[in-house]
């Protein structure tokens, strides 16, 4: 009951807060700095609070009493309309104001003990009957609740808005009464879409998943991982839940956008209002969605696991939040890309990329694999095995990833040889790619001694190399000799093995086709084989044809240096001996009689004509002989 003398309202005077109820006031009640000067009846009848601190000071009786309201809920502000309910002065409840009315009231002990219908009643009405049965209302009292946590909590206003949005989100968007931004005016205050302003009756359903992404994204880091997690006990699926995280962390997290390549897209809304985002230690944001991240694998999100990472790195979280990335990451490394591994470093080593994180990740990805280190090469295979696929594929990326690293000058040559050793050797069926990335460090580092270039050759198995590979690497300056060597051998090797089973190939064909029986299951194998046998046999002829015009050349190369060096030993030596015919007779070749040579021979020598036709006597002989 108010005090004799109509209230008409309040005024302020600077600091101090009056009543004009043409009353002097006996009363002063100071909260953060500002005074009110009321009146103790109005107060005492509906404050449980004030009128005990009144009742034990005894001093009632004694002029203007003065009292101090520590850690009042929601400030002077909310004090004033705790105030004026008092005095029965008409208040305003609205979703940004009901929490903390709820919680002023209840720290003034505002309870129906002191009057029916106080003000902790109403408060508590206006909050089941309006607030919580509106998407955008409980958005406005979680965020308006920032101040008030404990308290509220204590009152279940967090959880019971935590709870009605999660049920929200798992309705149909359309049911809840208000506009949709994503629709515009293509809905009907009903909630019917209309059709050239005539309302058709049908109600919106939304395709869209994600469109209260950006209303939750305003409350702050606590009730959001609190509101997360709430939907994640109400069975909202994981990808959902993910998908908003990410959102929330590419709005609050700048440096995260740039490594997303324009995945944040576009801004949807359901509730068509203005609020202010969140003020958050990116930091402590980055910790808790670390936490809050569902056992999802995708590409996307693998690469905004990486864009965390780096953005970890640049933030200096704790090494728990650090490690939790990097195993997340290694378990589906299969799924990353290269410009994404590509982490730079921000600390103030020499070198240019964080190697040490992505051999940390490799690492992971190997013991969540463990039958890929189980196998050994003769007992492997790499296309029937189930894990076969993702092994080759982080193979390839990260022979990729050192092919890139390695034109830095500061890398050592340790960190080149641990991240090509951190796979198992059965992980890579060409090791074509791990040959690029030695000559790309090679030509980087033309200072590297020969023992240590040795070193990172030796983890190269030059059998598992291609032809074209052998033959750049048989040509490679930047190669140390023996390596070359090795090379050579190991690429002759190849050739015959092609040409033995090229002729086994022949033999199997040529050999006549004995009479048997295939299973059904082996026929079909057998069938689709046939073309990849064909393909390769013709591969095989074309580089045993190659093969042999190589010698062939080698050959004719020897020869001919053999000539050169026989003639230049020739014409050194006595000039009797330095006749042509002389010459081709040491050298095995055979020069035709010239017509004036053998008329002499002829006519001069009669033991010539005698030899000569003894000569033609046997060759007619020996023709006779061969027509029998």
């Amino acid at each position: 009951m108010a005090p004799a003398g109509k209230v008409s309202g309040f005024y302020r005077e600077g600091n101090d807060w009056f009543c004009n109820a043409g009353l002097l006031s006996d009363i002063t009640v100071a909260v953060d700095g500002v005074n009110f000067h009321l009146h103790k009846f109005p107060l005492i009848s509906k404050c449980g609070k004030i009128a005990k601190i009144i009742e034990e000071s005894q001093s009632t009786n004694e002029g203007t009493f003065t009292m101090a309201l520590e850690e009042f809920p929601g400030g002077p502000d909310t004090l004033l309309i705790a105030a004026k309910f008092c005095y029965d002065v008409r208040v305003e409840f609205t979703p940004k104001n009901v929490v903390m009315v709820y919680c002023a009231a209840d720290y003034l002990e505002m309870t129906d003990k002191y009057g029916e219908g106080n003000l902790l009643s109403k408060s508590e009405s206006f909050f089941h009957k309006n607030t919580l049965r509106n998407w955008k209302d409980c958005i406005l009292a979680l965020q308006s609740s920032a101040t008030v946590i404990p308290r509220a909590d204590k009152l279940q206003i967090i959880s019971k808005c935590l709870n009605a949005l999660s049920m929200m989100v798992c309705t149909d968007p359309s049911l809840f009464g208000w506009p949709m931004m994503m629709y515009g005016s293509l809905q009907s205050p009903g909630g019917s879409i209309l059709w050239n302003g005539i309302n058709t009756g049908a109600r919106i359903r939304s395709s869209e998943s994600n469109w209260w992404f950006e209303d939750i994204s305003y409350l702050s880091v606590g009730l959001f991982e609190r509101l997360i997690q709430t939907m994640e006990a109400r069975g909202i699926r994981p990808e959902n839940l993910a998908g908003a995280i990410m959102y929330y962390a590419r709005k609050y997290l700048p440096g995260l956008g740039r490594w997303q390549g324009g995945q944040s897209g576009k801004s949807i809304t359901v509730a068509s209002f203005s609020m202010t985002p969140a003020a958050v230690d990116q930091r402590v944001l980055l910790e808790s969605i670390v936490k809050l991240l569902p056992k999802k694998k995708g590409k996307s999100f693998c690469r905004f696991l990486l864009g965390l990472l780096r953005v970890a790195l640049i933030l200096g979280v704790n090494h728990t939040c650090q490690d939790s990335l990097e195993r997340r990451i290694g378990m589906q490394l299969e799924l990353a890309t290269l410009d994404s591994l590509l982490i730079p470093t921000y600390s103030d080593s020499d070198s240019l990329y964080n190697t040490d994180c992505v051999e940390r990740i490799i690492h992971h990805f190997t013991s969540s694999e463990p039958r890929v280190t189980s196998f050994s090469p003769s007992s492997f295979d790499l296309e029937k095995s189930p894990s076969s696929g993702p092994l080759r594929n982080v193979a390839k990326l990260i022979d990729g990833y050192i092919a890139e690293v390695a034109s830095d000058v500061n890398l050592k040559p340790r960190k080149i040889r641990s991240l090509a050793e951190s796979l198992p050797e059965s992980s890579r069926s060409l090791h074509d790619g791990l040959y690029r990335a030695l000559d790309i460090y090679f030509k980087a580092h033309p200072w590297l001694p020969e023992k240590d270039k040795e070193q990172l050759c030796n983890i190269i198995d030059y059998q598992k190399l291609s032809i074209d590979a052998c033959a750049h690497a048989s040509q490679n300056e930047r190669l140390p000799l023996r390596i070359i060597l090795q090379v050579l051998f190991f690429e002759q090797l190849q050739l015959r093995t092609a040409l033995a089973g090229c002729l086994h190939a022949l033999d199997t064909e040529i050999a006549p086709a004995a009479p048997m029986t295939v299973p059904n299951e082996m026929a079909g194998q057998i069938v689709q084989r046939d073309g990849w046998v064909a393909v390769v046999r013709e591969n095989q002829v074309l580089k045993v044809d190659m093969e042999k015009m190589r010698s062939r050349v080698r050959e004719l190369e020897e020869e001919f240096s053999k000539i050169k060096q026989e003639m230049k030993r020739v014409t050194k030596s006595h000039s009797s001996l330095s006749s042509p015919r002389l010459i081709a007779r040491r050298i095995g070749c055979k020069l035709l009689p010239r017509s004036s040579d053998a008329r002499a021979d002829i006519v001069g020598t009669p033991r010539a004509s005698v030899e000569q036709a003894r000569i033609s006597r046997n060759s007619s002989h020996r023709k006779s002989f061969s027509l029998f």
